[in-house]
């Protein structure tokens, strides 16, 4: 630049600053609002030298429903515990909710709920002390009173009381299933939850996520019901071999096709 010729440089004045500032914040706050519920890139679970989730990516918003499907083995429930922060992955990036997830991962925790193949009840405590123990550790509010509204809506007022020790296969699944939706959580991963309950339970289980889905939280289900699971869901992802083959909206499906993918060696 030639001499006698000076550049602006124009620094901002203090509200200019502050505006900018304020635009920074709202540009971040809307960022983290349109944030995916659930956002994996690259995940990888090798266990012993296998590999048990191969380069999974996926993104589920807010609010949607997700049937998450395949042949036994295929890595669905290992997924869902990378997503519960219960198994650490491999490779690959996780985030909740706009989070990161690392070694230090209590603070989402307490926005999600899980049902999975192990209860996760203590045996000797009774239903309603189990609830409201839950409820108390992820600070749910007026944990007595959630507990009561759970046993009613699973069925279950007229055991509190009992041991789960005591209770049949079908209960202790009604038991954890009130135990996981104590704290009203965002994200709902269920792994198998249909499983021992009879048929009225299933249907009360139904009804549940429905609502559950109607009130705008986010919804991962593996179930071998393939009928069930697609008329519960907004998206099927399906799995083979600890990859997605196929992901698509789940009324465009229909469960014969989604058997044959299965099938498919």
């Amino acid at each position: 630049m030639g001499e006698g010729h000076s550049m602006s440089v124009g620094l901002p004045t203090e509200p200019a600053r502050a505006a900018r500032a304020d635009e920074a914040g709202d540009a971040g706050k809307a960022r983290q609002a349109v944030a995916p519920a659930v956002s994996a890139e690259g995940i990888c679970v090798e266990i012993d030298g296998r590999k048990i989730l191969d380069k999974i990516s996926l993104d589920i918003p807010g609010g949607q429903a997700v049937a998450l499907m395949g042949a036994n083995g295929a890595g669905k429930s290992t997924l869902l515990r990378v997503l519960a922060t219960l198994t650490a992955p491999s490779a690959g990036e996780l985030r909740l909710f706009g989070q990161r997830i690392g070694p230090a991962a209590a603070a989402v925790r307490s926005r999600i709920g899980i049902i999975s193949h192990q209860p996760m009840l203590y045996r000797d405590l009774s239903i309603r002390e189990n609830l409201e123990f839950f409820g108390r550790l992820y600070d749910a509010a007026a944990p007595r009173a959630r507990a009561t509204e759970m046993l009613g809506l699973l069925g279950l007022t007229n055991r509190s009381d009992d041991a789960v020790k005591t209770l049949s296969r079908g209960m202790v699944q009604r038991a954890a299933i009130a135990r996981a939706m104590m704290h009203d959580p965002a994200l709902l991963l269920a792994d198998e939850p249909f499983e021992g309950l009879d048929a009225p339970s299933a249907r009360s289980l139904e009804t549940l996520l429905n609502r559950l889905r109607a009130d705008g939280r986010t919804l991962i289900i593996a179930n071998h019901d393939v009928v069930r699971s697609l008329g519960l869901t907004d998206r099927a992802v399906l799995l083979r071999r600890g990859r997605i083959v196929m992901d698509c909206p789940s009324a465009a499906l229909t469960a014969q096709e989604v058997l044959e993918e299965i099938a498919r060696p």
